[in-house]
């Protein structure tokens, strides 16, 4: 069912209309078909009944059944007949039948069966072309006679014959030609309208979808219905907003940085006056993580309005880059030659995830095997280790900032827990996901997936 429901907002109320429509043509017909039933009943069945009881009464008082003579090609004269002359091949009508029946029984007269016929009616039959004109044209445009066929005991049977409206069938074509055309005249415009008031509610979802913090303001045009207007506008506002925010926050960041960079430089300098080695190598560490903490803080702050500007980028290369700085440093840590890959991403940001990855297999598990892995929608760059890993229940929390695992990665192995949470930002910024993933025979699986194109 939900795939028959239109999507879009023109077809949704072209739908519901088209639903209304249907719903008061169908409300119409009933109406209509009543009337035609009550307007039949007076012309013609009233008058028929009539002439059936008055015969009946005629044949009980032993008068002629029909006083003006047996003429049978005479229209809607009543005549007795010894036997049924019903064929039983044509449609009947109960409901006439039951309208006989009950006035028979009103004035007192015994009857039998009562049966129907109804036929429609050939123009060209000489049974009509007998008829005088005014007759002839009455039936042709009634379609059909009814020949009612009363059982009167003792006596033999009476015969009716008189024109019957067959216009329900016209009716029926005559409402689905009035529905299509109403549709033609209500739908069309109601389509045109839709789309006239949901295209400015399309440039509202796209500029929505395409708007990044940090980038230029894009103002949606504001267009459509008032309603429209006032959301398109509380849009444009509230982008206008967020961009200013952002900026401040970005000029507080700056600020902060700058701040906690010059005591922190100022205490690197104290230090060297230090005597003993160790407490000065210590503090020279501690310093060194405070910078570290300071600046993995300040780019996660900053990510969502990143300085550097996407770029084609050989991802293998870009790897092999990373995985060699490792290796100058003595870090085992090996890397699969892989075919290039050409992305478009920001680099600098995408070697720093890569090489948070790497150090995390680094520090808990002493080294880290490195793999490209390509397919024609996506390209995955994945991490493995032999370390403790993580337990199941624990990988999800692990991205959240600040979140470290006690039992395997304290304190005394760095950081404050912010490695893997930038580097789930820059990865998601590039519209690509981070997976982590415990292996057979022990070690953690971390993967990124980065889309092509």
């Amino acid at each position: 069912m939900n795939r028959l429901w239109p999507r879009s907002l023109s077809g949704q109320i072209a739908l519901l209309v088209a639903i209304a429509l249907f719903v008061a043509q169908a409300i119409n017909f009933g109406m209509l078909l009543r009337e035609r039933r009550a307007v039949r009943f007076a012309q013609v069945t009233v008058p028929a009944v009539t002439r059936m009881v008055d015969a009946a009464e005629r044949l009980r008082g032993g008068r002629p059944v029909d006083p003006r003579g047996p003429d049978r090609d005479r229209p809607r004269a009543v005549r007795l007949v010894p036997d049924n002359p019903l064929t039983h091949q044509e449609p009947s009508d109960g409901e006439f039948e039951a309208a006989v029946r009950s006035a028979f029984a009103d004035a007192g007269l015994q009857v039998g069966r009562i049966e129907t016929e109804i036929r429609l009616v050939d123009p060209d039959s000489p049974v009509v072309r007998r008829m005088d004109r005014v007759h002839a044209e009455r039936l042709r445009r009634f379609g059909a006679t009814l020949k009612v066929a009363a059982e009167i005991p003792g006596h033999g049977w009476l015969v009716l014959e008189t024109p019957w409206p067959n216009t329900q069938q016209g009716l029926v074509w005559q409402l689905v030609a009035q529905t299509l055309i109403l549709y033609g005249f209500v739908l069309l415009p109601v389509l045109w309208i839709g789309r006239r008031i949901s295209k400015p509610l399309r440039a509202l979802a796209q500029a929505a979808h395409d708007y990044r913090p940090g980038s230029a303001a894009n103002t949606v045009e504001e267009s459509g219905p008032g309603d429209v207007r006032a959301v398109i506008a509380a849009f444009n506002g509230m982008s206008v907003r967020v961009s200013g925010m952002l900026e401040e926050k970005d000029r507080m960041l700056g600020a902060i940085g700058h701040d906690l960079r010059t005591p922190l430089a100022a205490l690197r300098v104290r230090i060297e006056s230090v005597e003993d080695d160790a407490d000065r190598a210590r503090m020279a560490e501690t310093i060194d993580e405070m910078n570290r903490t300071l600046e993995d803080i300040l780019s996660l702050a900053r990510l969502g309005r990143p300085s550097e500007p996407e770029t084609q980028v050989d991802l293998a290369a870009l790897v092999d880059a990373v995985v060699e700085d490792f290796r100058d440093l003595g870090a085992e840590v090996s890397f699969e030659e892989a075919e290039r890959q050409r992305l478009r991403l920001r680099p600098t940001l995408m070697r720093r995830a890569i090489r948070n990855l790497i150090e995390n297999a680094v520090k808990y598990a002493g080294g880290a095997e490195v793999r490209l892995v390509a397919d024609p929608a996506r390209v995955r760059i994945e991490v493995a280790d032999r370390g403790p890993g993580i337990p199941p229940d624990q990988i999800a929390r692990v991205f959240q900032p600040f979140t470290r695992l006690e039992t395997s990665r304290n304190r005394e192995t760095g950081g404050i827990g912010l490695g893997l949470a930038l580097a789930q930002a820059i990865v998601g910024d590039a519209g690509g996901a981070i997976a982590l993933a415990n292996r057979d025979g022990g070690g953690l699986l971390a993967t990124i997936t980065l889309p092509r194109g």
